[in-house]
């Protein structure tokens, strides 16, 4: 056998997705793309991506849990968890004591949220202090149009719905920079000094009651709310806003690739799985769908993945199907297997300097597996076992799914965690499993359209398996 045969049989060669695709394959990767488009742009929040999926899992013939007094083989179950997080399951015909197979993404994303006490006035403008949720490059946040969405629960009972800035009849919003003209010392500073925390303050408006009161524009901006929406100052102790990117996802570049919005992190995976669960039917292993929350801040809280929910979601389709008793539920996790769906990154080549080319994901490659996520020295992964991986490898080869085998970046360049450390320590097998992004936590986060397809091939293939 000469050489290049040789180096054909034995070496791991990759290739971009988009070279040799059929007509075919174009069309409903860019009919798939534009689904998820929409997607993005409907639901820009946790709240809002729960609603959306819960809307969808009901179209596709699924129930509320609470629906069912027993459970069987083919049954199409879902929970949602205080409107921000969500688990869906399809009943599967082998026995549940042997596992089911778990795909689990997050719908929340790095943001602005509004602090408990935010409206204040200075120099005759009203602005709103706010509080970063998640890891961001804070100088990204400010002269950007950013909207404001999520809920206001008033004393009486009543919880108030609020998007502002989305259709193009709203005002937006802004945090406002410093002018490049009075900038010299601001401009000394580190990137992560020039804009801190405290100075993402959103400006809101300008124009005041009248010339008869202190803090005029202030009690100008609680009336406008207050004939809107009921509201007193008081009102906001009790709500959840958030600020988001008030621009529309779109298709990026001259060619139409790439697809560039808010939070595809870690949304890009909520879609592909949720539209895979959608397709499953009757499948031989229990399938389990979770949309979890707040992962971007360690996953904490009752709607996060370290609460007990989930088993309790897992526990009560045991009970309905008639056979739960002790420690069920420990051998049904112990029997397990998942992806876990979140993104990786792929490599910039503007900033090739942190990537380890070997080990880095390609964008328009494919999925990217990561064997371990954490920080440097491995702390805080999961660290996926031989065995599942070849198990994954398998079945993707099998289903020719482009996948491609990747780290974050190099070893001491920085870190991330994603939801996968919780599930294996239930016991289940796990490894991160989703789409390379580029600008990850920035207000505008870029992917391909060839890697999000095929996350939703990927996804549907582990479930049908």
């Amino acid at each position: 056998m000469d050489s290049e045969n040789l180096k054909e049989k034995l070496f791991n060669k990759k290739k971009n997705g988009w070279i040799n695709l059929d007509s075919k394959e174009n069309e409903n990767i860019n009919k798939f793309a534009q689904n998820y488009i929409n997607f993005l742009n409907e639901g820009k929040t946790e709240r809002e991506i729960i609603k959306i999926s819960t809307k969808i899992a009901r179209e596709n013939g699924f129930k509320s849990i609470e629906d069912f007094e027993t459970l069987k083989k083919g049954d199409k179950v879902y929970f949602v968890n205080k409107g921000k997080s969500m688990y869906l399951a399809v009943i599967g015909e082998n026995d549940i004591s042997d596992g089911i197979n778990i795909i689990g993404s997050h719908a929340d994303s790095p943001r602005l949220d509004l602090k408990p006490n935010p409206l204040y006035e200075d120099t005759e403008l009203a602005f709103l202090k706010t509080q970063y949720y998640g890891g961001i490059k804070r100088y990204q946040w400010t002269n950007v149009p950013l909207s404001i969405h999520g809920v206001i629960s008033k004393t009486n009972g009543e919880t108030i719905e609020v998007n502002i800035g989305e259709d193009d009849n709203d005002p937006i919003f802004t945090v406002p920079d410093l002018l490049i003209h009075l900038s010299k010392e601001q401009l000394k500073k580190t990137l992560d000094d020039g804009i801190t925390g405290e100075d993402l303050n959103l400006l809101i408006g300008s124009i005041p009651f009248d010339d008869k009161t202190s803090e005029s524009v202030k009690l100008n901006i609680l009336n406008i709310l207050n004939k809107k929406y009921g509201i007193t100052e008081a009102d906001f102790l009790s709500s959840e806003l958030e600020l988001v990117p008030s621009f529309k996802a779109r298709s990026l570049g001259f060619d139409g690739g790439l697809i560039a919005g808010y939070g595809q992190d870690d949304k890009v995976c909520v879609f592909t799985s949720l539209s895979a669960m959608m397709k499953i039917n009757n499948p031989k292993t229990t399938a389990v769908c979770i949309i979890s929350d707040k992962e971007e801040i360690g996953s904490m809280g009752n709607t996060g993945m370290e609460s007990n929910i989930f088993d309790t979601f897992i526990a009560e389709i045991l009970n309905k199907m008639n056979i739960n008793k002790p420690n069920l539920l420990d051998k049904v996790f112990c029997n397990s297997r998942m992806l876990s769906a979140d993104v990786t990154s792929g490599i910039n080549p503007l900033f090739p300097q942190v990537y380890e080319r070997n080990n880095a994901a390609r964008i328009s490659y494919g999925l990217g597996l990561s064997k371990y996520t954490g920080g440097r020295g491995k702390s805080g992964s999961s660290d996926a076992n031989a065995e599942f991986i070849a198990k994954i490898r398998k079945l993707f080869e099998s289903n020719k799914i482009p996948y491609q085998i990747t780290e974050l970046g190099k070893i001491d360049a920085g870190g991330g965690a994603t939801i996968s450390y919780i599930l294996a320590n239930k016991g289940i097998d796990v490894i991160d499993c989703g789409v390379p992004v580029l600008s990850m936590h920035s207000p505008y986060e870029i992917t391909s359209k060839f890697d999000v397809y095929c996350a939703y091939v990927a996804y549907t293939a582990f479930w049908q398996e």
